[in-house]
Order: C-alpha cells, then sequence, then structure tokens
C-alpha cells in the first residue's frame, strides 16, 4: 500500500519480495486515496476495499496486460524442414511450414490446421525444432467509424450543457433534475463530447444491466470513441478484457454498473451517474457496503472533475445537498420531443370490480389504447404466478423452510420459489396437511399475463422480469420487440422503469401501488413515488398523449393525492420536512450492524454484548437489538443494531474507537456480522 524507511517489525521477520507482479502499479495515486478514503468511511479492511475494486481474474494472478501464445520456427526447424522432414507425420511437416511463412499465434493456427495441431506441436517443441512464447496482444479493436450528430436541443438542454461544459477542469457537483423524457441522456453526451474533445476520458455509472446495451449503443453511434463496459453479467473473461481496456487508456469512455466507479480511469474527464436515485448503487451484500453513487461523487472531488447526477426523481439526499448549496441544479421541466406529460389518475379498487387483479376501468382503457395501434405498459413490482399458495379447507400456506416468507408459485415451471434465497420445490396439486385442493392467492407477473392473454386474445404480450430474462442477448430481444410495435401489451416489475424509451406507449397502469403507504420503513414513501413518477414516465413520450392509471384501496392517502396534486417536487418538499422534523437522514446519519447465526439467540446475543460496549458514549443513540423484518432467510436468524448520530464526524469518531472492540468479543466469532453506513434499507 505504501512505502517506508524502515519498520517496527524485526528485521529478521520481515519478509523479502520475491517478485514485481507490474511494471506499472495497478491503481493509481489517485484511485487509491479513493480506496483509502472508502476503507476508512465505511470502516472496512483496506485489503477487502482493494480487492473489491479489481476483476477477479486479476486477483488470481491474470496480467494487466493482454497476452497470447505465439508459435515460431527455429534455425533447427528451418533445416530439418529443408530437408523434407519429418517424412513420415505430415501433420507436423504441415505445420513446419505453415511457420516457416512466419509466426503464428495460436487461435491461428486453429483456425488454419484445426484442432490436431497441438498434438504435432509437441514433438516438434521436444525436438527443438519450434518453440513458443508469450506475447502482447490487443483483446478489442478500437472503433473506426465516425461519429452521428445529435438532434438540436432546446433551450434547457443547451443551458445545463453549457453549465456542464464551463465547469470542465474542476470540481463541482451537477444535478440533472429532468422530468421524464425531457433529454437527460443528450446532455450527457454532449458533455462527454467535450472531455473527450479535450483529450480526457468519460465515467459513465448506471444502475441495471438492463440500461447498458441502449446506453451503450447511444455512446458509441455518437461519440465514435473507443469503449469498456463493466458489469456483473459479463464473465470473467469480459470483465478482464474491458477493464484492461480501461487501464491502457485506449477506453475512452467507460460505462458500467455500481463497480465501475472504481474502474481504472486514466485522465478522468467527467463523471456521469444516470438515475442517481437508484437502490441499486448501493451494495447491500458482504462486507463492504458501499455506495457508488457517493463514491462518484468523492472521486470526482479527488479528480478535480465534474459530476453530474441525473434524475427525474432524486433521492432526498441529493435534494438536501441541493438546499445546502453543496450542488447544484440544472432543470428540464419539458420534454425533449415537446409531449405533454402523462395523465395521472386514481382507480379506487374498493369501487370496481377486478379479473386477475385488473380493474374494469383498467381493462376499458386498455382496450381503448390499444385500439388506436399504441401500446400498453402495464406495472407490477412482483413475479411469478401466484404470492401465496393457499389451502381453501385448513387454511395451510406453502411456506419456505429456509426463511420466514411464502413460496411463490412459478405455474409455468410447476415449481414453488422462494424469492429470498432460492428455494425450489415441486408445485402440488393437494395440500400436505389435509389432502384438500390447493390454490394460487394474489397476482404475479405471470398470472397476469395469462389474465391479458385471455382478456385480449390475439394481441401479442412482452414479459419483462428476471423469470424471462434469463441469458445474454434476452434482454436486447424483448427490448425490440417492444420497440418494433410487434410487443403491443408489455408486463414488467422494476425493470421496466429504468431509463427505458418506448416512444408508442401511452397507457401505463400500475397494479397494487398500495405496498409502500404503510411501511415501517421510513425510505418506503420515497421509493414509492420514485418508481410510481419514473413507470408514469414510459408513457406518451412520443407524439400521442399518455395516460397513467394507479390503482389502490386507498385513493385518499397524502402521498398518492400530493403526487397528483403537485408532482414529485410536492412529495419531496413534505418528505423532506417529516425528516427534519423526526430527525431522520440527511439530518442525521446512521450505521447499522447486521449480524446472523444459526440461531436467532446468538446473533441476538452477540449485538446485545456489541451495545454493552457502547455504554456511556457521547452523542450516538443505540436502537435494539431486534429481530430483522424477515428473522430468518436462507436458513439462518438476522438481526441489527441501529446507531444514530446528529453529526457525521461523531457518528465515525464513534465507530472508530467501538469497532476494535466489538471484533474482540468472543460472540464475533460464531455469528457472520457486517457494518452497513448509510444504510438505505433498515428493516
Amino acid at each position: 500500500m505504501s512505502c517506508a524507511e524502515r519498520s517496527d517489525v524485526p528485521e529478521e521477520k520481515l519478509k523479502s519480495v520475491l517478485d514485481v507482479l507490474d511494471e506499472r502499479p495497478i491503481v493509481d495515486s489517485a484511485l487509491l486515496q479513493l480506496l483509502q478514503w472508502a476503507a476508512g468511511y465505511y470502516h472496512h479492511p483496506i485489503g477487502e476495499v482493494v480487492a473489491s475494486a479489481l476483476p477477479t481474474a486479476l486477483r488470481t494472478g491474470a496480467s494487466t496486460q493482454a497476452s497470447e501464445e505465439c508459435w515460431r520456427i527455429t534455425s533447427a526447424g528451418e533445416q530439418a524442414c529443408a530437408r523434407g522432414e519429418p517424412s513420415r507425420a505430415p501433420k507436423q511437416r504441415q505445420l513446419l511450414q505453415e511457420l516457416r511463412t512466419g509466426p503464428r499465434a495460436t487461435h491461428e493456427l486453429r483456425e488454419r490446421l484445426g484442432e490436431s495441431w497441438r498434438a504435432a506441436a509437441r514433438p516438434l517443441s521436444v525436438r527443438g525444432w519450434i518453440e513458443s512464447a508469450l506475447v502482447s496482444a490487443r483483446d478489442v479493436p478500437d472503433i473506426p467509424s465516425a461519429p452521428q450528430p445529435g438532434p438540436p436541443l432546446n433551450d434547457e438542454q443547451q443551458a445545463a450543457a453549457d453549465a456542464i461544459q464551463s465547469g470542465l477542469g474542476r470540481f463541482g457537483a451537477f444535478v440533472l433534475q429532468g422530468v421524464t423524457g425531457s433529454g437527460k441522456t443528450e446532455v450527457y453526451l454532449r458533455a462527454a463530447q467535450r472531455a473527450l474533445a479535450e483529450g480526457r476520458t468519460a465515467l459513465v455509472l448506471v444502475p441495471e444491466i438492463g440500461l447498458t446495451p441502449q446506453l451503450v449503443g447511444r455512446f458509441r453511434e455518437r461519440l465514435a470513441a473507443p469503449m469498456a463496459v463493466l458489469h456483473s453479467g459479463l464473465t470473467e473473461r469480459e470483465q478482464l478484457v474491458a477493464w484492461r481496456e480501461a487501464f491502457s487508456g485506449r477506453a475512452r469512455v467507460v460505462l458500467g454498473t455500481r463497480s465501475a466507479v472504481f474502474a481504472p480511469v486514466s485522465n478522468l474527464g467527467i463523471i456521469i451517474v444516470d438515475e442517481e436515485h437508484d437502490a441499486s448503487y448501493k451494495q447491500h451484500d458482504g462486507g463492504f457496503r458501499y455506495s457508488a453513487r457517493d463514491l462518484a461523487v468523492m472521486r470526482a472531488r479527488g479528480a478535480d472533475v465534474p459530476i453530474v447526477l441525473g434524475s427525474a426523481t432524486p433521492a432526498i439526499e441529493t435534494l438536501h445537498n441541493l438546499e445546502s448549496g453543496r450542488y447544484s441544479r440544472l432543470r428540464l421541466t419539458r420534454r425533449a420531443t415537446r409531449a405533454a406529460p402523462p395523465r395521472l389518475s386514481l382507480i379506487d379498487l374498493r369501487a370496481h370490480a377486478q379479473s386477475g387483479g385488473l380493474s374494469t376501468p383498467a381493462v376499458q382503457a386498455m382496450a381503448e389504447h390499444l385500439a388506436a395501434g399504441a401500446q400498453v405498459l402495464v406495472f407490477l413490482n412482483r413475479r411469478g404466478y401466484a404470492p401465496t399458495l393457499l389451502c381453501t379447507a385448513c387454511g395451510w400456506i406453502a411456506p419456505c423452510a429456509e426463511c420466514d416468507a411464502r413460496l411463490t408459485v412459478h405455474l409455468a415451471a410447476r415449481a414453488l420459489r422462494c424469492h429470498h434465497c432460492g428455494a425450489d420445490a415441486p408445485l402440488p396439486r393437494r395440500c400436505p396437511q389435509c389432502g384438500f385442493a390447493v390454490k394460487p392467492v394474489g397476482q404475479g407477473t405471470e398470472r397476469v399475463e395469462e389474465t391479458l392473454t385471455r382478456i385480449f386474445p390475439g394481441v401479442p404480450v412482452v414479459r419483462l422480469d428476471r423469470d424471462v430474462i434469463r441469458r445474454p442477448g434476452e434482454l436486447e430481444r424483448a427490448m425490440h420487440r417492444i420497440a418494433s410495435g410487434e410487443g403491443r401489451i408489455v408486463i414488467g416489475t422494476q425493470m421496466v422503469t429504468k431509463g427505458h424509451d418506448f416512444p408508442n406507449v401511452t397507457l401505463v397502469v400500475v397494479l397494487n401501488a398500495d405496498q409502500g403507504l404503510f411501511s415501517a420503513d421510513f425510505r418506503a414513501p420515497e421509493r414509492l413515488a420514485q418508481t410510481i413518477v419514473q413507470v408514469a414516465g414510459r408513457s406518451g413520450r412520443g407524439e400521442r398523449p399518455g395516460e397513467v392509471l394507479v390503482q389502490t384501496e386507498f385513493p385518499e392517502h397524502p402521498l398518492l393525492t400530493g403526487l397528483l396534486a403537485e408532482g414529485y417536487e410536492g412529495f419531496a418538499r413534505t418528505a423532506l420536512a417529516e425528516r427534519r422534523a423526526a430527525a431522520w437522514p440527511p439530518f442525521s446519519r446512521l450505521a447499522a450492524v447486521r449480524g446472523s447465526a444459526r440461531t436467532a439467540e446468538a446473533a441476538l446475543a452477540f449485538l446485545t454484548e456489541a451495545r454493552a460496549l457502547a455504554e456511556g458514549a457521547h452523542g450516538v443513540h443505540l436502537l435494539g437489538p431486534v429481530p430483522a423484518a424477515m428473522a430468518k432467510r436462507a436458513g439462518r436468524h438476522h438481526a441489527q443494531l441501529l446507531i444514530e448520530s446528529r453529526e457525521r464526524g461523531g457518528l465515525h469518531r464513534f465507530l472508530e474507537a467501538w469497532l476494535p472492540r466489538v471484533q474482540s468479543l468472543p460472540s464475533a466469532r460464531r455469528v457472520r456480522w457486517a457494518l452497513d453506513v448509510d444504510p438505505i434499507e433498515l428493516f
């Protein structure tokens, strides 16, 4: 990590350097500084933080430089070939003659001579007639295409682009707050173009893998610059290739999901975080639970470059930073196509009949929009056929043996599945307790698809969720079906809410919008408001006006009525006032210690002992320990201890002094535990 003139370790215990693996450091000073800051802020071991920033193949010994095996003929081989040897081994002689024309890489020999070339090479190598060596290789070629011109900017887009471009060369945090369809991506492209023109590089973060194909296509077309794409859906080899392109400087644009914030981008010019509010930027699992959005801000600050945080529904913390003057707001208040914003209406489920989760007004509206030649989007954030399998005689509900959760019915697969631990079981025909018939209760995307196929026979339906989008290329094919108009009805989960442009969708129907209205988590209303606004934004992005119908059993709820009357801005003002009154973030700072064990008693005992070590601490307030909302998950029992402080500095001083004592507890070795600084999910 660093060099020193002397060590406190006795000289006889110091180990000598065996080898220098890389001629050039794989982490430059600016990125190393970011990693060290992250290790301190999240109170996590620096070794694990650095490991998180590197591709798996690199951590297990791969070189930073791409190389390939190359074969050539030796002088002894030249002489043997001239003598006509080996006369009785035609494959070996063919290989020698091939190499007489020049060195050949392994893949070239395979293409020219077939898979048998390797068997012929072995005896020739033993006799010293041919030899191999590793040589540098290019992983991917540069892109020779010319950049495509973009559409003209409207006055708001131009003002935003000018503000960002004028900030190049120094740190500044710009919040590009634009209504859905307002052309935020076009502003990103203009800012990236300017950075590239100045000889710098651009780092672009997106929340989901599903957004990368669409954005990659637009950035490649418009910038015509070599790009590296980094996300968890790539193979280890593909991740290494992309990392090498960024590390070598060949990639002028690096685009990726959460972990791309650590990409080895040289000569950084600008950072762009699309959909900055999205919870996917937070690492929820493992030990190092970082926020890629927050680290991106710190990286921009360290590199002295601007960062653009784009969203139609900025996070409450981001809006607080705008209020305090830390960030600058850039507004896009109208759609780039000059289309009117969609009309939002509530459907009172208490007053209307339902069929398969779809109310009569929703079905009628769908029929009207389909008859007009438009597309319809149905949003339900629950995959599977039904969330519950119920016995109507004894009341048995199919449980997960490993979690405090119900198994979800997947009818097409004839299976019951747990969406929390992945447990799988066959779908029973009868109740295992009383033998009576069982039935699915509730709706998932699979069941809604079945209902719509029955109501609208012959109308093509496309479903977008993790059950149908499993293999590489499936998402792109589904998107093509929607964009081409082949898919008239689209059913989807959160996957459809983020950044996709469906210009022929004129109606959005939101099913089961009540999930976040009465949650114990203080962030649940924010997530619900963001989801409704984001999915509503998929409607009416083309020339036709859009309509949004939200089904609810609580149409008088203040969150829903406020969204209808004042939009997200009105909701956010109310939410900030409520957070300020309750002293919740961003008006306080939180950290959560989460523990899990084979028994609930062990998990709670560890956290109870950890809390006892904090007795008498000033400036912090400890809540718990308590069992997690889902106490048992994947066969382990989970609990948490919450630490609250009015000041960030006070919280971190407490953690710095307290955590080493917690680590030394004997009970700490009998549980799995992790610290989550700035948690975004509390229950």
